[in-house]
């Protein structure tokens, strides 16, 4: 793909993280907390794969915390920024699958598990991360 259309497939997947976050508000509101948990993982994974397109790299898997490492390949500089979220990140990860599956999880369902503290955590860590690759790739606004 070419530098302009990488930094186009960049601000769609931002957009897509943007209204995953949005989606994750919502269901936390509604009390819907395994189902916030899960989409601010996304919001946050669709993000940072946004940032490797708008570096002309590629994006692969679906670990947030694998995904800021391995941008020490791409770019050491924001690495560096990103690597401040590792924490986050890690824990972000756990939500990837227990949030969705029965299995997931030893005897109870995702709504059981999760709660408002756990959705509060999620979506702040995805605004922090979100904010931080926003002011990294300047995505356009919206009308």
């Amino acid at each position: 793909m070419s530098h302009k259309k990488n930094r186009e497939e960049a601000f769609r997947w931002f957009a897509t993280g943007q209204g995953d976050l949005e989606a994750a508000r919502i269901l936390k509101d509604n009390q819907k907390h395994a189902h916030a948990c899960f989409n601010a993982q996304q919001a946050v994974e669709k993000t940072i794969k946004s940032l490797w397109y708008f570096y002309d790299a590629d994006p692969w898997g679906h670990s947030i915390l694998k995904l800021i490492r391995d941008f020490a390949g791409v770019d050491a500089g924001v690495f560096a920024l990103l690597n401040k979220f590792a924490g986050d990140a890690r824990k972000l990860d756990r939500l990837y699958i227990p949030t969705r599956y029965p299995n997931g999880l030893p005897d109870i369902t995702p709504d059981m598990a999760y709660d408002e503290d756990d959705s509060l955590f999620s979506i702040a860590a995805a605004e922090k991360i979100l904010a931080e690759v926003e002011r990294l790739i300047k995505p356009p606004r919206n009308p």
